[in-house]
């Protein structure tokens, strides 16, 4: 009987503890916020700017008085870009009541690994890049920012590839990922509509080095332009590959780095003439966005590309959402409010979520002209 008593003490020990944990949170005033990213791997460059950009954000919150006077914290875990890592921190994340919302992670295949921890403990994962048309739609917690493949794929195809350097015979590399998949399949059924033919469609899994035998077999079906489909690492890899077998008259394209500045370093020449899409680029006549692009690159030490510049717009959102909850912040109540915001205006203009809780965007061209990232096409280059 006494042991019995013990535990019982003990237990209810534990609860005030607990609770009084909470309690110091509640009266400090503090906000927490999960950052998923890959912070070493591959993608390690778009963690980091994850990492820069999203801390920029919430130093720009707390200065102007944190969100209704609570002062907000972000707690960054590294998933290195792979899925079983996402979904421990996923875990991680949703066991701790102090967290109300995670900004991340970086690739669909992390995403829609963890959308069902994060549905099941209804908090909000909202991507700053994750593109796979079905994640989004998961559930009413999965949100993001950059746009889906259904719309940049299809772009790729018919005006990178076939208006912008006038490909009539196309080869395509791609990451054999959910990402990947959804992108080249997109690519794909628009270049069928339109007309490109599709000399050759090969894949790769993440950490191949040697495409040799892919590039040799492709060049076969001697192809004038190469999609590939990918990051920054393989992206130079393969660029490099290409340079060494002489293969001098193709032209490369990309969907997925963006303007990656590891793109310039790491392939210097090699790279020259590779043209990719992006929904952002920062114009000189925005000052909001020049000096956020300025100050990101002091502190990040490459230049600003748009995966870090939705992750600071995913993150301000976030905030926005939390904020016009006023006292009564949920997890479940933060996911509400973002499906219904549609006032919100950042550095990659404004952001509305579809009934799926993703964007539509539209798409630049950029090409690397020496030894750096320049616009070729504005908006209207659809048109």
């Amino acid at each position: 009987m006494l042991k019995k008593i013990l535990v019982i003490v003990l237990s209810l020990s534990l609860l005030i503890g607990v609770f009084a944990g909470c309690q110091k949170t509640e009266e400090a005033g503090v906000i927490k916020i999960g950052v998923a990213a890959p912070i070493t791997g591959n993608y390690a460059e778009y963690g980091k700017g994850f990492d820069v950009a999203t801390q920029m954000a919430v130093d720009k919150i707390n200065a102007a008085g944190g969100i209704n006077g609570k002062t907000v914290e972000l707690v960054l875990m590294d998933s290195k870009g792979d899925a079983k890592e996402a979904t421990e921190i996923a875990r991680k994340f949703t066991e701790d009541p102090e967290i109300l919302a995670v900004v991340g992670d970086f690739s669909s295949t992390c995403c829609m690994a963890t959308a069902p921890i994060y549905t099941e403990a209804k908090m909000v994962q909202i991507s700053p890049t994750a593109s796979h048309p079905d994640y989004a739609g998961m559930s009413e917690y999965m949100f993001s920012v950059m746009g889906r493949q259904d719309a940049e794929g299809p772009f790729v195809a018919e005006y990178l590839a076939q208006k912008y350097v006038g490909a009539e015979k196309m080869a395509v590399i791609y990451l054999n990922n959910d990402w990947g998949v959804s992108a080249h399949t997109n690519i794909l059924k628009r270049a069928e509509e339109i007309g490109l033919e599709v000399t050759a469609v090969e894949n790769f899994v993440d950490g191949e080095k040697d495409f040799t035998a892919t590039l040799t077999k492709i060049r076969q079906t001697n192809p004038d332009t190469l999609c590939l489909v990918m990051f920054y690492n393989e992206l130079v890899i393969i660029s490099k590959q290409i340079k060494q077998m002489g293969w001098e008259d193709v032209k490369i394209i990309a969907l997925g780095p963006g303007i990656s500045e590891q793109i310039v370093q790491l392939g210097g020449a090699d790279v020259e003439g590779i043209a990719t899409s992006t929904p952002f680029m920062v114009s000189p006549d925005n000052t909001v966005a020049v000096a956020f692009k300025n100050e990101f690159e002091q502190k990040a030490g490459f230049t600003l590309n748009v995966h870090s510049a939705c992750a600071y717009d995913a993150t301000n959102m976030l905030a926005k959402a939390i904020g016009n909850l006023g006292d009564n912040v949920t997890r479940e109540a933060i996911a509400a409010e973002l499906s219904n915001m549609k006032d919100f205006v950042g550095i990659t203009g404004p952001i509305i979520f579809t009934a799926n809780g993703d964007v539509f965007r539209k798409y630049l061209i950029a090409q690397i002209e020496n030894n750096k990232w320049v616009q070729k096409t504005d908006y209207s280059y659809v048109d």
